[in-house]
This record gives C-alpha cells, sequence and structure tokens, in this order.
C-alpha cells in the first residue's frame, strides 16, 4: 500500500488458491446472500460474516477496523463512518474502480456519496472507499381500503393535493398519517417534503459538507412548517414522539392509518400483512411536473487498508454491481444496483420498482440528512419531535442542526 491507503496495482483476476475474508456487517441488507452468490463464483474463497445489531455496529466497526486483526471488508456508512478515511482504516478504491469500470457499473447518483478526500471533509467528490451492496427510496405508503372509504381516487399529483387527501381522511376519523418521530420515522418526513420542497443541489452540498452550505434555507424551513401544520391539524397519529418506527408501521398494517412516510425496506412485511390493500408513490412535488427526487441510500461496503487480499475483496465489491446480485438485492426486498433487474413487478412492490427506476434515470436519488456528520442523528430526531410537541420552533430546528453542521464542517 501507498501512504495515501492506495494500493499500488489492481487486478481483476481472483486466485484460485484458498482464501478467507472477514465481512462485519450490521442486520439489515442481504449480505449473506449475496455472499452465498460470490463464493458459487469462487469456490476456493471462504467468507466469515460478523453480524452485529445496528444500533451497536457503528460504534464496534470502528474499533475493530483499528484493531490489530480487522475485518477485510465492512459495510460502510459515509456519514457515521467517515473517520476511518483519514484515520487510513479502509483503502482507497480507485484503481480498482477504473480496473472494473465501476462507473459504468453503479449508479452515479449511488457512487456519489462514497466519494471524499483523504480528510472525508467533504463527500461527492474526489476518491471512492466503497461500493453499494443494495439500495433504499423513501416514499409514501398508502391504505387503499381506508383512501377508498374517504373518497380518495390514487395517489395525488401535486404536493397541495395530498394535504387535501389527508384532510378527507381525517373528516373519517381515521388518523391520516401515520409517524414513528420516537425514532427516524419523524424527521424521515421532514426529509421527504424538503426532497420536493428545496434546491436538489443546495441539499446535497449541505448533506456532503460542501463549503458555505447551510440548511437554514426557505425550503428547508417550509418543510418545517408544513409538518408542524399537518401535526395542529391532527392528521399525524396520536402520540408519534412516543412510537417507534415499527410501532408506526404495525398500526399503519392493522388499519391504524392511511398514509405511512417510510422505505421501500418496510415493503415486504406490509405486503404480507395487507396483500393489496397497500401501495406505494413518491412524495410529490408542488406543481407534479418536477423531476422525480427521494432520499435514499445505499448499503455499502469498504475493504480495509490492511487486509492481505485487496484484489479478492475488491472482486466481490465488484460482484455487487452485477445483474445476479441485483437480483438477490430485489428478492431480498432491497432496490437492486442495477435497476433494471427489479422488473416490472406486482402490486407494491411494482409500485416501488417503477417509481425508483424514475428516480434513478433522473438522478435524483439523494442522501439522508443524517449522513451531514456522525452526530446529525443526535440532532435530527429530537429537533422532529420538538417540532411535534410544539416547543421548538421551525428556525430553532433547523439552527441546530446548522450548528452540528458547523461544528463538524467549519
Amino acid at each position: 500500500m501507498r501512504e495515501d491507503d492506495t494500493p499500488d496495482s489492481a487486478s481483476t483476476s481472483v486466485t484460485g488458491e484458498p482464501v478467507t475474508l472477514r465481512l462485519a456487517y450490521a442486520d439489515d441488507p442481504p449480505t449473506k446472500a449475496l455472499v452465498d452468490g460470490f463464493t458459487r463464483r469462487h469456490p476456493n474463497v471462504t467468507v466469515e460474516l460478523e453480524r452485529t445489531q445496528f444500533r451497536d455496529y457503528v460504534t464496534t466497526v470502528k474499533l475493530s477496523m483499528s484493531s490489530d486483526d480487522p475485518p477485510d471488508i465492512a459495510q460502510y456508512n459515509p456519514g457515521a463512518m467517515g473517520s476511518l478515511i483519514p484515520a487510513g482504516l479502509i483503502m482507497n478504491l480507485d484503481l480498482h474502480a477504473e480496473a472494473y469500470g465501476w462507473q459504468e457499473e453503479f449508479p452515479s447518483s449511488a457512487l456519489e456519496p462514497l466519494r471524499t478526500g483523504e480528510d472525508a471533509g467533504e463527500y461527492g467528490s474526489g476518491s471512492l472507499y466503497a461500493v453499494p451492496g443494495s439500495l433504499s427510496v423513501l416514499g409514501v405508503f398508502f391504505n387503499t381500503e381506508l383512501l377508498e372509504e374517504a373518497g380518495v381516487d390514487g395517489p395525488p399529483a401535486t404536493l397541495e393535493e395530498f394535504e387535501q387527501d389527508l384532510e378527507r381522511v381525517e373528516d373519517t376519523g381515521t388518523t391520516p398519517l401515520g409517524a414513528g418521530a420516537l425514532e427516524v420515522g419523524g424527521f424521515h418526513l421532514w426529509n421527504a417534503l424538503l426532497n420536493v420542497l428545496g434546491d436538489q443541489q443546495d441539499y446535497r452540498d449541505w448533506v456532503y459538507g460542501s463549503p458555505g452550505a447551510t440548511i437554514e434555507t426557505a425550503a428547508a424551513e417550509r418543510a418545517a412548517r408544513t409538518l408542524t401544520r399537518w401535526e395542529r391539524a391532527g392528521y399525524l397519529s396520536e402520540g408519534a414522539n412516543a412510537a417507534s418506527d415499527m410501532d408506526a408501521q404495525a398500526d399503519f398494517a392493522a388499519g391504524g392509518s392511511a398514509y405511512l412516510v417510510t422505505g421501500n425496506w418496510a415493503a415486504a412485511a406490509l405486503s404480507e400483512e395487507m396483500g393489496q390493500d397497500v401501495g406505494f408513490f413518491l412524495m410529490p412535488g408542488p406543481t407534479g411536473r418536477e423531476p422525480p427526487v427521494a432520499s435514499g441510500s445505499s448499503v455499502s461496503y469498504a475493504v480495509s487498508s490492511r487486509t492481505g487480499h485487496p484484489d479478492v475483496a475488491a472482486a466481490f465489491l465488484d460482484y455487487l454491481g452485477t445483474y445476479e446480485a441485483a437480483r438477490i438485492q430485489a428478492r431480498s426486498g432491497f432496490m437492486p444496483v442495477d435497476p433494471a433487474a427489479a422488473g416490472a413487478g406486482e402490486g407494491v412492490m411494482g409500485q416501488i420498482n417503477a417509481g425508483f427506476a424514475e428516480v434513478i434515470e433522473a438522478e435524483g436519488l439523494v442522501p439522508f440528512p443524517d449522513y451531514a456528520t456522525p452526530g446529525m442523528i443526535d440532532r435530527l430526531t429530537p429537533g422532529v419531535q420538538g417540532l411535534v410537541a410544539g416547543v421548538r420552533t421551525e428556525e430553532e430546528f433547523l439552527a441546530s442542526l446548522q450548528e452540528e453542521w458547523e461544528d463538524e464542517h467549519e
């Protein structure tokens, strides 16, 4: 390795000698199925999986990657784990990316958050330090039976129509919008509104740490005011601040609310419980003519700078972009790296696949806001809780996020 953690060379060939790799990951992605697919292609390679619950993973992976015996491959989150780069603990993948042609193999909007400089101070450009193993997309699930009872005919074309539909549902005595603000569900709602109300590049600049970027914008304030207006109108579920994401999802599945803003990761369970009574659409914009945009993220993987098998580890990363891997990702309920592999699908998954394909084609997949700094999630969650409870103003909420951002980036 060179001092900047870039290999001296990169090869796309995989040795025929026995090789054992260790892979550390959290509990969400289809990691085991992807590993099985890779080792079927390379039966001489053994991949030992080290699984950790997500809430503990970010802390433990920093310790394990800096230990005397780090895993060869690790699931990677650019916001929470950016410190691994200036510490020299994960490998610069530029040479392997060029050798394999990853720029053409993976969607550019999925690679963008995984690029940064050696100081990891700003994301979106620079060297590549990870590749996506599956993707996600944020949108709105709906209960078709409850909407029919409220006289709502299909997904709304504009944000104004969506608000009118919330009012129609509320008039029937049903909770319009489920929310699990105890965890990430609350800021997912604010984030989905910001996606369609704000400038996409301004938002990317802020998440990626571009100099001078700010979240204290008119669009971000409008998104926060929309959320608080919906709360005051009675559109959000009662006790949202005490409800976890799984609580909100279970309540929605049981008919407790007509809509739920969350990601595709909920689709499999909702489809199993609700059958044909569940649907999905992307959050609509003010005019309905805006290019499709939605927050999403990649379940990404990085390579230890101290691995003894950099080319074999890179071959696993390359496998993640294949059509075969994409089919595994799609069957596991995640959005495939190759959108064409998802197929048309039926029911709610077909609607998610269609929306996701539109977002990818428009290069409108943007990162989640907690990617902005390692501690941003600790400002977002209580900040939205304050909005919901009416004890924090929209300006105070955004100022808190910007303060965290400036502490990290300036």
